[in-house]
C-alpha cells in the first residue's frame, strides 16, 4: 500500500513519529515534510509547499497520513482533483484548542479553526492519548458556541464517530544497552529529560529540587531536556547552585549517550501542566527510572492500574507540589523502594516501534478503500 505522509512541521514528536513510521512500516511511505520553523506559518501556509512538493511523487497514493499541523482542506484543494477521493488519516499530535499558552499570551483562534476544518475533511482522526481525545471533544463545542449562530454542533458527534486513540511508537529498542554499573554508595540520581518550556512547568521542578536540598536529602541530577536558544533563569540557577552534583547538563542528540544517561538515573520527575503524550518520560521509565508524575493528564492511562498504588514500593503519582515533595523525600531517604527495573521496563515495551508498527499498519489497511 502506498502512503503519502504529510508533515509541515518536522521537529520534536512530529519528526520522531514520522521517522519511526517511515523506517518500520511495511507499506511504501512517501514523506513530504518541512522543517520545524515558525509553526504558525507552517500551519497556515505550509499546504502550498506540500502541494508543490507532492508533485514529485508520481506513484498512485492509497492513503494520506497527515499530521495535526497540516491545513488539510487547503492541501486537498491545491492538489485537486488528484486526492479528492483518497482517504486521509489525520494524526493529532496536539490541538490548538487546548494547547497551553505562555503567561500573557492570547490564543489565536485562527489555528483552532484550521484544526477544526482539517478534522472535518479527514476520514479518520487518530489521537495520541485518551486524555487528548477527551480534551479536544470537551473544548470543541465551547469553541464553536463563541461565534456563528449556525454552529452545527451535530458535527461534533460525527467527528467523534470517526476518531480513535492510537498511541505513537517509541524507538525503545535503541535504548537497550548493557547495564550501567552503579556504586552502592552513590546518591540517587534524579532525571529531567523533557523540554525546558512553560508547559512542562520547570519552575515547579526547580522549587521541588531546592526544597529537597534544603531538607538535607542527598541526590544528584541529570538535566538532559531540550531548551530554547537562551538559557532559562531556572536552569541557570540550578547550574549555579548544584555544580558538580549535575552529572550531565544539556540536550543529548547522540542516542547511545542518551541511553547511558537514562540507565544511570533512578527517578524521573514530571511537573507538566499539560501533556498530549509523554515520550521523553516513557523513555526514562523504560530505562529503569521510577516515575513521579501528576495524577492527571496522560499518565494514569499509560501506567498500568496495578502500579497506581503499589503496596511494596514507592507511589508513582502525586496530587500537588507539597505531595510531590513529601513522596520524593521519602524515596530519596530510602524509606520506600522504587519499582523494580524489570517492572518499569514492561510498562511501555509494547510501544516500541518494532512491534507497535504492526497495529498502526493494520489500522491504515482498514482505512484503504476495498476497491483500491
Amino acid at each position: 500500500m502506498n502512503v503519502l505522509y504529510l508533515e509541515p512541521y518536522s521537529g520534536g514528536s512530529h519528526k520522531a513519529f514520522m521517522d519511526g513510521f517511515c523506517k518500520h512500516s511495511s507499506h511504501n511511505v512517501f514523506p513530504v515534510s518541512l522543517s520545524d520553523i515558525s509553526w504558525k506559518w507552517r500551519m497556515s501556509g505550509g499546504a502550498v509547499t506540500l502541494a508543490e512538493e507532492t508533485k514529485e511523487v508520481k506513484d498512485e497514493i492509497d492513503v494520506i497520513f497527515a499530521s495535526s499541523m497540516t491545513n488539510l482542506p487547503a492541501f486537498i484543494a491545491l492538489t485537486n482533483p488528484r486526492f479528492a477521493r483518497t482517504p486521509c488519516v489525520m494524526y493529532m499530535h496536539e490541538n490548538q484548542l487546548t494547547m497551553p499558552l505562555p503567561l500573557g499570551e492570547d490564543r489565536d483562534e485562527t489555528y483552532c479553526y484550521i484544526n477544526y476544518l482539517s478534522a472535518l475533511v479527514a476520514d479518520e482522526l487518530w489521537f495520541s492519548s485518551q486524555f487528548h481525545y477527551d480534551e479536544f471533544f470537551s473544548a470543541l463545542p465551547v469553541f464553536l458556541k463563541k461565534y456563528s449562530e449556525r454552529r452545527y454542533l451535530g458535527l461534533n458527534e460525527q467527528l467523534q464517530a470517526k476518531s480513535r486513540v492510537v498511541y505513537p511508537g517509541i524507538e525503545l529498542h535503541k535504548l537497550n544497552i548493557q547495564s550501567v554499573e552503579k556504586s552502592a554508595k552513590r546518591a540517587p540520581v534524579i532525571v529531567w529529560n523533557q523540554r525546558w518550556e512553560y508547559d512542562r512547568n520547570p519552575q515547579m521542578f526547580n522549587r521541588i529540587i531546592n526544597r529537597l536540598d534544603d531538607a538535607d536529602t542527598d541526590f544528584d541530577l541529570i538535566l538532559a531536556g531540550d531548551q530554547l536558544q537562551t538559557e532559562s533563569p531556572e536552569l541557570r540557577q540550578m547550574r549555579d547552585r548544584y555544580g558538580d552534583r549535575i552529572l550531565h547538563y544539556g540536550f543529548v542528540s547522540d542516542t547511545k549517550k542518551y541511553a547511558e544517561l537514562l540507565h544511570s538515573g533512578d527517578i524521573v520527575i514530571s511537573t507538566s501542566r499539560y501533556e498530549f503524550f509523554c515520550t521523553a518520560l516513557m523513555e526514562a521509565v523504560y530505562c529503569g527510572c521510577h516515575p513521579m508524575v501528576p495524577n492527571a493528564l496522560t499518565y494514569p492511562e499509560l501506567i498500568p492500574k496495578s502500579l497506581h498504588e503499589p503496596l511494596l514500593h514507592a507511589p508513582v503519582f502525586f496530587e500537588d507540589e507539597d505531595d510531590l515533595f513529601k513522596k520524593m523525600r521519602r524515596l530519596l531517604q530510602d524509606k520506600v523502594k522504587p519499582l523494580p527495573r524489570n517492572t518499569l521496563r514492561r510498562i511501555n515495551a509494547h510501544l516500541d516501534w518494532k512491534t507497535h508498527i504492526r497495529k498502526i499498519d493494520q489500522e491504515l489497511e482498514r482505512v484503504k478503500p476495498v476497491s483500491a
